[in-house]
């Protein structure tokens, strides 16, 4: 089932289903395979490796001759050069987050690229529209990764977003497979973004331990970490993270957060799951096994087509 409506137009994809940009794992091997099954692979920028980053890009074009994009995330990546960076690769689709939408819409606008913001509040959203941006991947709390401290769920902040604004919206956050996206869809969405989901794929670098962790958790196994100062996160619950959750609390005087992050390669590559702090949505309690990401994008797409037809059925 082919979805043809604005986000699929304006990124050139079969399917509106977005893998999210995560530090050191939206590379080359997982984005190729999600643009590969007709979806819209991102490579990161927030590890700061432009180098490498770079060199990942040049190895998408020799996995995949569909498209694909660049996020720029602006609180970690705050070179001006970025944007030509980013035209000088020919990307064509750029999600920007993490900071100010007047940053960079402007200029990269100008370069001919699309351009879509991710917003976690309707008054982050209302901002990125003046800005220019074409349209806005809205972000709910339940998603993993760094958080904006005052939480809203997708199932308030999504119709909230979407009703008042003009823009093709992409919701993430808690979604994982096709009830998810048609209930994205019913609330006012054109797309969906992966995270969770897609770091627990086969083609997903990081270890083995951890995609296991996220099929053994449970849907209360993520914590809202560090609330009262910054960066705010939604991380997966270990010994580590478990002992912050009790730390982390105003007038705290230890090491930050971002100190206790240490190595993360000995979590991303040797699969130490202490070593570091993994990043993972509430969506991990329904993820039940490691699947590759055409599997996760074409059982995804069937079961959005089974639910909206049931649905049509049975109410209209």
């Amino acid at each position: 089932m082919a979805i043809n409506n604005r986000v699929t137009a304006m990124l050139g994809v079969e399917y509106p289903i977005v893998q999210a940009p995560m530090a050191w794992i939206s590379r080359a091997q997982l984005a190729a395979a999600v643009s590969n099954a007709g979806g819209m692979g991102i490579i990161e920028t927030s590890s700061g490796q432009l180098d490498v980053i770079k060199g990942e890009i040049a190895k998408m074009r020799n996995l995949t001759d569909k498209p694909f994009g660049v996020n720029i995330a602006l609180a970690y990546v705050r070179d001006p050069g970025i944007v030509q960076f980013v035209v000088d690769q020919g990307i064509r689709f750029v999600t920007t987050s993490a900071g100010d939408p007047t940053k960079f819409t402007a200029p990269l606008k100008a370069a001919g690229l699309t351009v879509f913001h991710v917003v976690p509040t309707l008054k982050a959203a209302l901002k990125a529209i003046e800005a220019g941006v074409d349209g806005l991947v809205v972000e709910g709390a339940e998603g993993g990764g760094f958080k904006n401290p005052q939480p809203v769920m997708s199932m308030v902040l999504l119709p909230l977003i979407a009703e008042k604004v003009g823009v093709p919206v992409i919701a993430a956050g808690g979604f994982s497979c096709g009830r998810s996206m048609a209930a994205a869809f019913a609330l006012g969405a054109e797309g969906i973004q992966m995270g969770t989901r897609m770091v627990c794929s086969q083609e997903s670098p990081v270890h083995a331990n951890w995609k296991q962790a996220i099929v053994n958790a449970a849907e209360t196994d993520t914590i809202f970490l560090n609330q009262f100062s910054k960066p705010v996160v939604r991380v997966l619950r270990t010994e580590k993270t478990s002992r912050l959750e009790r730390e982390l609390v105003p007038n705290y005087a230890g090491p930050p957060l971002m100190a206790e992050f240490g190595n993360m390669l000995d979590l991303y590559e040797n699969g130490d799951m202490e070593a570091s702090i993994a990043l993972c949505g509430q969506v991990a309690g329904r993820i039940a096994s490691v699947k590759t990401v055409a599997e996760i994008i074409a059982e995804t797409m069937r079961e959005f087509e089974e639910t909206v037809r049931a649905m049509a059925s049975n109410y209209l």
